[in-house]
This record gives C-alpha cells, sequence and structure tokens, in this order.
C-alpha cells in the first residue's frame, strides 16, 4: 500500500512534539516535511523545536520549512502567558534538547505547500495543528491547491463544546480566525478534529513513565516533556485526570478516520468583533449537496490510546 504523504503545520509545543512523533511512527506515513507556525511560541522557536525533536527521534532527513511569523491580521505576534505556562517558557516543557545540527530550509512553507500540492496531490494530506494562516496563504497564492490536496485534517475549533480561549473560541482558531475562515470557506476537503474529540482522549503519568521505563534518551526526553503538560493541566485546572491529546488526535484521525465519528457541514468562522473564532456551520449553505467539512464529534478514546501508545512506544524505544 503506497505511503500516505504528509505534512505537519507545527507551532510545536508539547502535543505538537506528541503529534510528531506520532507521525514518524505511523508505518502508513510517508513525512515528506514540516510547516513551522508561530502559535505555542515564537515562530523560530517553533522551527527549532522540531528540529531538535527530528534529531532526537533519528529522521534527520526531514526538513523543516518555516510559515509567517504572525497573523494574516496583525503585524507581531506575541506568546500569551497561557502558552507558556502550559508549554513552559521553550515550548516543550522546558526540557533542554541538543541545538539541532540542522538549519530550516530557505523555501518558505506556503511555497513548499504548493509545490507540494501540485507534486503529490491527492496523495497529500496536510496536519494543521496551529493556527491556519500559512494554508490561509497558499490558498491565496495558488487557489488551484484546493482542488488538488487529498485531505487537511486540522486540530482546532468546537462545534459542540465552549471554546477554552472565550466561550465560543478555541486557540488556534482564535489566533488567526480570517484565516481559518478562508480554510474552512475554501474547497478543501477538510476533518475538524476539535475540543469535541480532543478534550475525550486522556494521557496520564501511567503512559509517560512506559516511555520512562524504555530507558532510552527519547523516551525520557519525552515523558519529561509531557509530565510538565500533564502537570499544567493539573494545576491551572485544566483537568485534573491527565493531558488532553489534541493534537496527535488529530494525525490519528488523518490516518485512520473510524477513530471518530463526524457530521458533514459546510462551515464558518466568524472574525468579526462578536463571537470572534467561533466555528459554527454555514447557514448559508445548509441545503447545498457535498459539503467539504467533517466535524468529528465523538471518539473510540480506548482504542486511539492504545494505538497512540503502540506508535509512541516502538518509536521512543529505538532512540
Amino acid at each position: 500500500m503506497a505511503k500516505k504523504k504528509m505534512i505537519l503545520d507545527l507551532d510545536t509545543g508539547v502535543d505538537d512534539a506528541l503529534a510528531l512523533a506520532y507521525a514518524v511512527a505511523d508505518p502508513e506515513v510517508d513525512l515528506i516535511g514540516i510547516v513551522a507556525s508561530y502559535g505555542n511560541n515564537l515562530l523560530d522557536v517553533c522551527a527549532e523545536n522540531s528540529l531538535k525533536l527530528l534529531e532526537l527521534l533519528g529522521q534527520t532527513d526531514v526538513p523543516v520549512y518555516k510559515g509567517l511569523p504572525h497573523s494574516s491580521t496583525t503585524d507581531s505576534f506575541e506568546v500569551m502567558q497561557v502558552s507558556k505556562d502550559i508549554h513552559g517558557n521553550n515550548g516543550i516543557g522546558d526540557v533542554e534538547l541538543p541545538t539541532p545540527k540542522r538549519a530550516v530550509e530557505a523555501e518558505s512553507g506556503v511555497d513548499f505547500y504548493i509545490e507540494a500540492a501540485h507534486k503529490y496531490g491527492k496523495d497529500l494530506i496536510i496536519i494543521p495543528t496551529g493556527p491556519m494562516t500559512n494554508l490561509a496563504a497558499a490558498l491565496e497564492k495558488d487557489p488551484e491547491i484546493a482542488h488538488l490536496i487529498g485531505n487537511v485534517t486540522f486540530m482546532g475549533g468546537a462545534l459542540t463544546v465552549e471554546g477554552n480561549v472565550t466561550d465560543v473560541a478555541e486557540a488556534n482558531i482564535n489566533q488567526d480566525a480570517k484565516a481559518a475562515n478562508t480554510v474552512l470557506q475554501s474547497d478543501l476537503p477538510l476533518t475538524m478534529v476539535g475540543l469535541d474529540v480532543t478534550l475525550r482522549t486522556l494521557l496520564t503519568k501511567k503512559e509517560t513513565q512506559q516511555w520512562r521505563d524504555l530507558g532510552t534518551k527519547a523516551g525520557k526526553a519525552y515523558a519529561d516533556i509531557t509530565d510538565f503538560y500533564i502537570d499544567a493541566y493539573y494545576n491551572l485546572d485544566i483537568d485534573k485526570n491527565g493531558c488532553a491529546l489534541h493534537d496527535p488526535l488529530a494525525v490519528g484521525v488523518s490516518i485512520d478516520p473510524t477513530f471518530v465519528q463526524t457530521i458533514s457541514l459546510f462551515m464558518k468562522v466568524n472574525y468579526e468583533e462578536h463571537n470572534y473564532g467561533r466555528t459554527i456551520g454555514d447557514n448559508s449553505r445548509l441545503n447545498d449537496p457535498n459539503p467539504n467539512v467533517k466535524v468529528a464529534v465523538n471518539v473510540d478514546k480506548e482504542r486511539y490510546l492504545k494505538v497512540f501508545m503502540e506508535r509512541l512506544n516502538s518509536v521512543l524505544k529505538e532512540h
């Protein structure tokens, strides 16, 4: 079976690091590149975190490209304090990893998207786990890619539950609601893996202990990084039972859609002041055929967690 060509669009914090390891470990995936975004940290820090993690996992042939440093509607970006509280000052749980031997690619992430869409077409999966600024910019530069790309499975949004930044807005969408609207209103085939399902998939220190017990450098680093995140969830009263597997669930669903139940909708994102960042069905297209967004509303969390741990254990024991 041909492997799926995958690009991760990461604002590399802790759950992005877990998503990266999942993509590296999955036998059905050919990870062809990472596009860095701002979000959990500044663009340069997020890009360097991806390079560090790829090195830790022995994946030094996967290129990292820089996307855009701030949202489409602002001219700068500052890391929110809550992001530092959850992901650490360095984005990866304040765990120190060696300075990467490689640099980011000279080509922009936006151009890499366009190039990959034309090269791989329907075999290409894109997984944005941060703001959608880069993908929206690629669509605006070359609208044709909306009809080329096989699937975009993004971590973001909230349809049946409250947001986590405001009552209605989820953090990734909230970073650049206009870009998210550009993506959702395009003809791209989309799967939304939002808070509706990610908040149900929890990881605990019981699982991270398994990585520690592997006795490898990668196992220890990933356990330390993720324990910081679990502690933050506990201390900030986000969830006392564990941390949500936000970004790695998007990777899992892109490979095996049967992990989730979905409803099909045309979606939009409010980017006016009222209800900013709300991901909601588009009334004006309720009766149109063939909606382009599948919204995950339920998840087979036990089966997903089992597969997630199999993937992570397999890659972490090697390095």
